[in-house]
């Protein structure tokens, strides 16, 4: 089993960054695909990022490529998301999860665990 949690959001300008981390605790956490998703209010929650076990590949939704970077320390149980240039449709509650899986890791249905999610406000 793996427990997740979030940290690093908080309110930035239009144009500013932010960098997004998440813990994991046990000692599995170099076998899961971790993914990025975040969900605005009165919207459903939709993919940001993912990344494979090893961090071989990485995906990104169209809307954040070129801005957004996905990486991992297996050393150190963590993943992080640091986000450039972020837009105010950025805004939303960001969570990280973990999936056994190592293909279709755009599909909110393939995460197993989740984390508690943190609040990521961009202002224009």
């Amino acid at each position: 089993q793996v427990q997740l949690v979030e940290s690093g959001g908080g309110l930035v300008q239009a144009g500013g960054s932010l960098r997004l981390s998440c813990a994991a605790s046990g000692r599995t956490f170099s076998s899961y695909s971790m993914g990025w998703f975040r969900q605005a209010p009165g919207k459903e929650r939709e993919f940001v990022a993912a990344i494979t076990w090893n961090g071989g590949y990485t995906y990104y939704a169209d809307s954040v490529k070129g801005r957004f970077t996905i990486s991992r320390d297996n050393a150190k149980n963590t993943l992080s998301l640091q986000m450039n240039n972020l837009k105010p449709e950025d805004t939303a509650v960001y969570y990280c999860a973990a999936s056994p899986r190592v293909f279709g890791l755009t599909a909110l249905k393939l995460y197993d665990y989740w984390g508690q999610g943190t609040q990521v406000t961009v202002s224009s």
